[in-house]
């Protein structure tokens, strides 16, 4: 069954970023295409995966390819999704992108994402064309050999405008809605 979530306009956003700074999706649209990852500190499948994430953002930054994460996590029954918290998760895992703090959960219901790590590849028109996982891997690494599924993707995407056919669902903690 094809997901809905595809081949539709990405929800418009401006948040607040762990920087200090204010992100919308307009200011971190890359040439080619972007990525929205919804994510949070605390996930296992999100903590075991964060070093790929940021080496593969760092990839496609290189390909005209924006990359962004938003936490949309409950951080009053969550505390270690803090925006606080947001900072040092950040700070730690050297994040070259925005890390921004959707603390009414209003962008993460816009783009219906369901689990953290849960990724959206947008063309250059802002068109979702991806929505998956990033690779193989959940609470541990992927085997050595396994593909690289989101930054493949992204590589299609930036090439060709569409996304693969096939995609897999994202794996991963439920997002703690309020």
């Amino acid at each position: 069954m094809p997901d809905e979530r595809l081949n539709r306009i990405a929800p418009d956003f401006t948040l607040p970023a762990t920087d200090g700074s204010t992100v919308s999706l307009e200011s971190v649209r890359g040439e080619k295409g972007t990525v929205v990852a919804f994510i949070c500190n605390h996930c296992p499948y999100v903590v075991s995966s964060v070093r790929r994430m940021v080496e593969d953002a760092k990839a496609l930054a290189g390909d005209g390819v924006g990359f962004v994460a938003i936490c949309a996590n409950d951080a009053q029954r969550y505390p270690a999704d803090s925006f606080e918290r947001m900072k040092v998760f950040a700070e730690t895992h050297g994040f070259t992108f925005p890390y921004l703090h959707d603390e009414d959960q209003s962008v993460a219901r816009a783009y219906q994402a369901a689990v953290t790590p849960d990724f959206f590849g947008l063309d250059a028109d802002g068109v979702i064309k991806y929505r998956g996982r990033m690779d193989a891997g959940q609470t541990s690494a992927p085997p050595p050999d396994a593909p690289r599924e989101l930054l493949l993707a992204m590589r299609q995407i930036a090439a060709s405008g569409e996304g693969p056919s096939g995609q897999k669902p994202p794996a991963g903690c439920s997002i703690k809605w309020k």
